[in-house]
C-alpha cells in the first residue's frame, strides 16, 4: 500500500517557514532516484500530487516545497524580501534532502515556469551539484505589461516590496476547463506579484540563456508552442545555444503553459519517463 504524502515545516536559513510536502514510495518500489520539485508563479507545491505520483511509480521519491510568499510558507504573497531569497531556498531545501539521501542517490531538481527559472539559475550559479534538472515552460524570456514596465523602471529603489497583478490569466493556463476552475478556486493560488519579483523575473532569463553553451548538467527542457504566458522563444533560444547532449528538448506545438495540467499530457510524462530512464536507469530493471 502506497504511504500518503505528508506536510511538514522546514526552516529556511533565515528562520522563514516553508511548507514542504514528501512523497514516499511505496513499499513494493524500488527507489531510483529524488526530485525536488519547484513550483510556478502564484501557485503552490500540492498542484503537482499527479506528477509526484507519476514519479513514485516509476521509482523517484518526491519533495516539493511552497516557495517563500505562496501557498503555506510564510511571507506576504508574491513578495520577495531580497533578490537571491528563491535561490537561497532552493539551496536549501537541496542541502536538507540530500543529507536524508543514501550516497549515490541521483537528486534530480523538477521546476515549472518561475519553478524552472529558478533551478536553472540555481545550477548556472552552481551553487550546489545536482544530477539532473527538468524545466517545464521556464520564462526565460518574460513580457512585461505596460504597468510591470513601469514599475520597474521607476520603483525598484524606492519600494520593491510593492505589489502588483502577476498578469497571469488562468483561461491561458490549459485546455481543460477544469484545470482552470480548480486554479481560480484554489485559495493557495494568488495573483500577486512584487516589484522585486519581477526584476527577478526579468534579469534571470537572460543570465542563464548567457550560460546556455557551456551547460554542464543533464537537463530536460519541456515547452509549449501555443504558450501565452511565457514566450517559447525563451526555451526555444536556449535548446539551440546548449550542447545537444547535455540538453534535450522536446515542444509540444499544440499545448498550453500548464504541460503536466493539459488536456493531452501524456505525452509530456512520456518525454519525462524516456529521460529519466536513460539518464537515471533501474539498475535492477
Amino acid at each position: 500500500m502506497k504511504p500518503e504524502s505528508t506536510l511538514s515545516t522546514f526552516t529556511a536559513g533565515d528562520g522563514e517557514n516553508l511548507a514542504v510536502q514528501d512523497w514516499p514510495l511505496a513499499d513494493d518500489v524500488r527507489l531510483r532516484g529524488v526530485v525536488v520539485l519547484v513550483h510556478g508563479l502564484g501557485e503552490h507545491a500540492a498542484r503537482y500530487d499527479h506528477v509526484a505520483q507519476r514519479l513514485n511509480a516509476w521509482g523517484f521519491a518526491v519533495r516539493g516545497y511552497d516557495q517563500y510568499g505562496h501557498g503555506e510558507s510564510g511571507g506576504s504573497r508574491g513578495r520577495l524580501p531580497s533578490d537571491d531569497r528563491l535561490i537561497d531556498d532552493l539551496d536549501d531545501v537541496v542541502q536538507s534532502t540530500r543529507a536524508r539521501m543514501v550516497r549515490n542517490m541521483p537528486l534530480i531538481v523538477l521546476g515549472h515556469s518561475l519553478g524552472a527559472l529558478v533551478a536553472a539559475r540555481f545550477v548556472a550559479l552552481a551553487r550546489r551539484p545536482v544530477d539532473g534538472l527538468v524545466l517545464s515552460s521556464p520564462g526565460l524570456e518574460h513580457v512585461l505589461n505596460t504597468v510591470q514596465r513601469i514599475a520597474l523602471a521607476t520603483v525598484p529603489t524606492i519600494a520593491p516590496h510593492l505589489r502588483l497583478h502577476n498578469g497571469l490569466d488562468p483561461a491561458l493556463l490549459s485546455h481543460d476547463p477544469a484545470v482552470v476552475q480548480a486554479y481560480r478556486a484554489d485559495r493557495y493560488c494568488h495573483d500577486r506579484m512584487s516589484v522585486r519579483m519581477a526584476r527577478f523575473i526579468a534579469d534571470s532569463g537572460p543570465y542563464v540563456l548567457a550560460r546556455a553553451a557551456v551547460w554542464a548538467v543533464p537537463t530536460l527542457l519541456l515547452y509549449a508552442g501555443s504558450d501565452k504566458l511565457v514566450p517559447p522563444a525563451g526555451s526555444r533560444a536556449f535548446s539551440a545555444a546548449a550542447p545537444p547532449d547535455v540538453v534535450r528538448t522536446h515542444c509540444f506545438d499544440d499545448l498550453y503553459h500548464d504541460l503536466f495540467n493539459e488536456l493531452d499530457n501524456e505525452p509530456v510524462f512520456e518525454a519525462l519517463r524516456d529521460w529519466l530512464d536513460q539518464r537515471f536507469p533501474d539498475d535492477a530493471a
